[in-house]
């Protein structure tokens, strides 16, 4: 360390000086383009509810429909082209859990031993 002690104080308010400048520079340039952007949209901008009313979730349980078998017993995953289609369950009921039986792993229930 052979800078003299003016140098000593001298180099880090430079360095402060640089990096204060540099933030006060992109500040400045966040602005100018934030300026430039659309502002909001006005309220006949803003999206309608459809003329029949809120759509709902319509829940269902499907199944899928068996794979053609080939003579080496099933299709490989490089065989399938796209999704598969499906069809509707006949039996709509919603499956439930085994009762006594938490559903989850580490769920607090009995378990099955």
């Amino acid at each position: 360390m052979a800078a003299p002690d003016g140098a000593l104080i001298l180099i880090p308010l430079l360095v402060g000086a640089v990096i204060v400048g540099a933030l006060i520079w992109i500040v400045w340039l966040g602005i100018g383009v934030r300026s430039r952007e659309p502002g909001p949209p006005s309220a006949d901008e803003q999206p309608r509810l459809p003329e029949g009313g809120a759509v709902h979730e319509v829940s269902e349980r499907r199944e899928p429909d068996e794979l053609p078998l080939d003579k080496q017993g099933g299709l490989n995953p490089y065989q399938l082209h796209g999704n598969l289609p499906n069809k509707r369950s006949e039996d709509q009921r919603r499956r439930r859990w085994t009762p006594g039986h938490s559903g989850s792993f580490g769920g607090g229930g009995g378990g099955a031993h």
